[in-house]
């Protein structure tokens, strides 16, 4: 429903106020700081778009935000309600949350939107913060008991400074398996041009590769997965992460291990039983 629900909003208004078409990549990120259930998606939308003769076109206005964020949040509110409760009606369940969604309309929504990013490295640094990770790193756990995990976690109310936060072993278990994702449940969708099943055909225009082209294909040294690391998001994987100034040398090498065939909620589910 809230991907739905932002596509909606951002289709309706591409079309009507710019005569073109664009799209959306939408990210689920379901955790807060401290593990807890805090579902919302972060979206990058292209100021630009397809007309409907096929031809690109740069959309926003003097670069700056594609959607005003007032009218953005008034349009979300009443797309992602109306989706709702559809929704429950098919489920049989509107009057048992009757009351929560008129609560809902009388409040104020807020979208946070955030100006044109520079560039293609921005980007994958951005979704790279939420698209292949998980809900907590090994990094931010402190320490751990036989009965208690302690991580550090940022305190958005007090400047987000880092405070250690300390659970039980069960507390901990049950936060993180909030963060599983249901089976057949998509983390991250696209929208619009960037949808591959879209209806329009887009017209790509290929040329024959020149000589030049072949020899700078051929002149290319392939990264590794350290080098690329250290490119793209800064980090030396080499230095020590106590000191940063020693070497790390590789010991020795771990076999890769298999997931389960089984669905894994329902594995963890069982050993906390």
């Amino acid at each position: 429903i809230l991907f739905s629900a932002v596509w909606r909003t951002l289709h309706s208004f591409g079309y009507s106020h710019y005569g073109a078409e664009s799209g959306a990549i939408a990210v689920l990120h379901s955790w807060g700081q401290n593990l807890s259930l805090h579902p919302h998606i972060h979206c990058l939308v292209p100021a630009a778009g397809y007309t409907l003769k096929g031809n690109w076109k740069k959309i926003g206005v003097n670069d700056r935000y594609l959607y005003p964020i007032e009218q953005l949040s008034s349009s979300f509110k009443d797309k992602f309600l109306k989706s709702l409760k559809l929704v429950l009606l098919k489920e049989g369940k509107t009057n048992s949350f009757s009351a929560s969604i008129n609560a809902a309309w009388n409040k104020k929504w807020v979208v946070y939107s955030e100006p044109s990013m520079a560039g293609s490295e921005h980007v994958i640094r951005y979704l790279g913060q939420y698209s292949h990770r998980v809900a907590i790193s090994n990094n931010n756990i402190t320490k751990i008991t036989d009965t208690h995990v302690e991580f550090r976690a940022k305190d958005y109310r007090d400047k987000a400074k880092k405070k250690p936060v300390r659970l039980t072993g069960f507390e901990f278990l049950r936060r993180y398996c909030q963060h599983i994702l249901p089976k057949q449940f998509v983390k991250i969708r696209y929208f619009g041009i960037y949808n591959g099943t879209t209806k329009r055909n887009l017209k790509l225009q290929f040329t024959n590769p020149t000589i030049d082209d072949i020899e700078k294909q051929q002149n290319v040294i392939k990264e590794t997965a350290v080098e690329c690391i250290k490119r793209v998001l800064g980090i030396d994987l080499t230095l020590c992460p106590v000191c940063k100034k020693g070497a790390m040398h590789r010991v020795s090498q771990m076999p890769r291990i298999r997931s389960p065939n089984q669905h894994l909620p329902s594995l963890l589910a069982a050993f906390l039983d």
